[in-house]
């Protein structure tokens, strides 16, 4: 979290700049003349920063491991029997700083490849964007199914794509978040499976007493809840996650 602050902070000197009243020239210009070659105005600059800053809730959701972890937890909610607790806020909590556990090496490589060096003054704005990109990409890529990639892929009207470089993020964000969904589901089916059979069975065990009157839920809750703190459901479920990420 700490490198991503110093990376939000990368558009305060810009705002300073910006601030300072301009002796000449036009107050927005593309590009601008420099001794290292051509690179983005100061206007242009804060611009991008203010655009980028609006996407950051998007960017969370689309390209990082927040989708997966917050629907494993909301399906684990429904399959213990409390759709309201935890809390909405909680659970988006805890997924947000999961997601920062998960995500925590891709940026570190992100903030020491492209916004170190730009921040020092040793590469350019284009350059480093795309240094800064290149661990994000191969984080998704190794997450998303061929299968989904191709399905993007053929509906943009792409051939084979000659490398992994070479895959446009137009096509790769709907891929991975595609493969994203099929991955939380399919560990809340396995998650839910537990649960299902204690209702299964305290069911069972109601109707055979001929208790059809009372609710199966109302029984099987203190159960499931007491099986989920036996097996240290939240250890269980959090490191599961987070290792589901693991790229081999």
């Amino acid at each position: 979290m700490k490198r991503i602050l110093l990376a939000l902070a990368l558009g305060l000197p810009l705002l300073a700049a910006a601030a300072e009243p301009a002796a000449t020239g036009p107050g927005l210009e593309l590009l601008t003349s420099s001794a290292d070659g051509r690179t983005w105005s100061i206007s242009v600059q804060i611009l991008l920063l203010m655009t980028a800053l609006a996407l950051l809730p998007a960017l969370a959701l689309a390209a990082t491991s927040f989708t997966r972890i917050v629907i494993v937890l909301a399906i684990l909610r429904q399959a213990i029997g409390m759709p309201q607790t935890p809390p909405n806020q909680v659970l988006v909590g805890l997924a947000l700083f999961l997601s920062f556990f998960v995500m925590g090496p891709v940026l570190t490589e992100a903030y020491d490849n492209g916004v170190k060096p730009y921040m020092a003054g040793t590469m350019e704005f284009d350059a480093a964007a795309s240094a800064a990109e290149k661990p994000l990409r191969s984080f998704m890529l190794g997450q998303t199914r061929e299968p989904d990639l191709e399905l993007f892929a053929n509906l943009a009207g792409h051939e084979e794509y000659a490398s992994a470089e070479a895959v446009p993020m137009s096509v790769l964000l709907p891929s991975f978040m595609t493969s994203e969904l099929k991955t939380a589901f399919q560990i809340g089916f396995l998650t839910f499976i537990p649960f299902l059979i204690i209702d299964l069975v305290v069911s069972s065990v109601l109707m055979s007493m001929g208790m059809m009157m009372l609710s199966p839920m109302l029984i099987s809750l203190p159960f499931k809840i007491m099986l989920f703190v036996l097996v240290d459901g939240w250890s269980l479920i959090m490191g599961t996650l987070a290792a589901s990420f693991a790229v081999s």
